[in-house]
């Protein structure tokens, strides 16, 4: 009798400790898990959960920096569900002081990839095996796009994913991609320092040949062939990681997330109540559609997410602005403050050397 009131004791306590834990989970983060608080605690030594709670995490901490900045706009918070598997959440806030457009977005999604998105992925020298045509997958990440109002606040997005491809054998092929880049409509060279030393430091804690080459990659990939230029002043990307090992890329990816905050926020705060023009004004609106560009034409993520059935678009389009403009044959004065931007998109600079 003794052992069983010790055990029962025992159980309600540890039932006590769950409904705290996930109370204090709950107040974290900006809306329940796609997968369940329960779920996620039962698989928590599993990477796939630790993964999807980092997301939610990173969603939480990058839309309470934001609100702390705009107190009079708020986030809307939105749960959805995908009939195929899975679901996500998209936090978006428009029309604030500082923020014209800002969206965070986690998506945990499962099922069947689409013959069209495995044709993607091998392109990039994926060999993947189908069971009858058939591939299961499990994607989740966590994206944003911050689009502040003034033009002297550089747009930033970010984006940490995480893949997992069953092939015909049962074999599992994972891999982790993601990146975090700033894109100015006005070149500050401090700022510019700022962010690329931030992001230095998140890959230096892991190995010092990451930055360098993401570095690199994230020039490359955010490269807008048509106009010969890059969308931004980069940052780093990368794609495919699956070396050294699980544990070792995500405690890379869990350093990278967590700088998110550190290299934008300040410079938020720095330029927010800058004054501007209505010509800087309208030169923001023309790099904006450069970002609208280099979104619908190159960016993987957006491809992907059009690609993939049952995927919702609100969320995949959120990176959009809210505004954007394109002139014909527009070109900036020579030896301009426009021009100056311009030239750094053609030709990249090392930031922190």
């Amino acid at each position: 009798g003794l052992a069983l009131g010790l055990w029962r004791r025992q159980a309600a306590l540890a039932a006590a400790r769950e409904d705290e834990e996930e109370k204090e989970l709950r107040q974290r983060f900006m809306a329940p898990p796609v997968s369940g608080l329960r779920e996620l605690r039962r698989r928590r030594r599993e990477l796939r959960s630790r993964m999807e709670l980092l997301i939610m995490e990173t969603q939480a901490e990058v839309c309470r920096a934001l609100a702390a900045l705009d107190p009079g706009a708020s986030f809307s918070v939105d749960s959805w569900e995908r009939k195929e598997g899975g679901g996500g959440i998209s936090c978006v806030l428009q029309d604030g002081e500082v923020f014209e457009k800002a969206g965070v977005n986690v998506s945990v999604v499962s099922g069947l990839l689409s013959e069209e998105a495995a044709r993607q992925m091998r392109s990039r020298g994926k060999s993947l095996k189908a069971k009858d045509g058939k591939l299961p997958f499990c994607a989740m990440g966590v994206s944003s796009v911050i689009h502040p109002k003034n033009p002297h606040v550089p747009t930033m997005h970010f984006n940490y994913r995480y893949f997992e491809i069953e092939e015909a054998d049962g074999t599992k092929q994972w891999w982790f991609g993601g990146g975090t880049d700033l894109t100015p409509t006005y070149l500050n060279e401090e700022d510019a320092i700022h962010f690329h030393k931030t992001l230095k430091e998140a890959c230096d804690k892991h190995d010092l040949k990451l930055y360098p080459k993401y570095k690199k990659w994230c020039d490359d990939y955010f490269y807008i062939k048509h106009r010969g230029e890059r969308r931004g002043i980069g940052g780093i990307f990368f794609d495919d990681m699956d070396s050294p090992s699980k544990e070792e890329v995500f405690q890379f990816v869990r350093s990278c997330a967590k700088a998110v905050v550190p290299c934008y926020i300040p410079i938020v705060k720095k330029h927010c109540h800058d004054s501007f023009t209505p010509e800087e004004k309208q030169w923001q609106q023309l790099r904006r559609g450069r970002y609208v560009e280099f979104n619908l034409v190159y960016d993987r993520g957006t491809k992907f997410g059009l690609l993939t059935p049952g995927s919702r678009i609100e969320s995949i389009l959120m990176s959009l602005p809210l505004t954007a403009r394109w002139e014909y044959m527009h070109t900036p004065p020579e030896s301009s403050k426009e021009a100056e931007i311009l030239e750094v998109l053609r030709n990249p600079k090392d930031w922190v050397h």
